[in-house]
């Protein structure tokens, strides 16, 4: 592996290694049960320092236009970022491993006491708590372009095509990606 591709993206520390990556994103797994992603900020920039919030953003906005699911892209980034196929396996790995057995166990729970009035207030608890994950979430991945019409202004228009309008995600995150780049490649200095 060259020796840019062990340098942090933002510079301000030593490259996590392959256990610590392992490690983290398994804390993370265990920790950030039904939602990772904003758990997945603190631990990759206030808490590890890995990435700045910025470069967070940015590698984020990658991988939600990739397919599959957000955070299991984003631990594949970064580690392969860092130390390379091995670093990507082992987030990977550390990412999905408890929670899927844990998934497991909660689903033969489930599928037993699916009925029970309990576990039905129990699931929409938990859902509730889920939507307030998520905009805190969007409230901090907005935090870095407040600065940025352009950047401001597409995603405004991203969530119009697609929350409001339902047009299909595939098309319109083509179509806005596309616009995005030439609109900050020719309005921002």
């Amino acid at each position: 592996m060259d020796a840019a591709a062990q340098v942090p993206i933002s510079g301000t520390r030593e490259p996590p290694t392959v256990g610590a990556l392992f490690s983290g994103f398994l804390i993370l797994g265990l920790t950030g049960f039904g939602g990772v992603l904003p758990l997945a900020r603190r631990m990759i920039v206030e808490d590890r320092r890995w990435l700045t919030c910025a470069e967070f953003t940015e590698l984020l906005g990658l991988c939600q236009f990739l397919p599959g699911g957000n955070i299991i892209n984003l631990s594949v980034a970064i580690g392969l970022h860092f130390r390379g196929i091995p670093g990507a396996l082992a987030s990977l790995t550390g990412l999905i491993a408890a929670p899927t057995a844990i998934v497991v166990l909660l689903g033969l729970v489930y599928d037993r006491f699916q009925n029970e009035p309990h576990i039905q207030h129990l699931f929409a608890g938990l859902a509730a708590a889920a939507a307030g994950l998520l905009v805190a979430m969007a409230a901090k991945i907005a935090w870095p372009i407040r600065r940025r019409p352009i950047v401001i202004a597409i995603a405004l228009l991203c969530f119009i095509a697609i929350g409001w309008l339902r047009w299909p995600l595939l098309p319109t995150m083509l179509g806005l990606a596309a616009l995005s780049i030439l609109a900050t490649w020719r309005l921002e200095p």
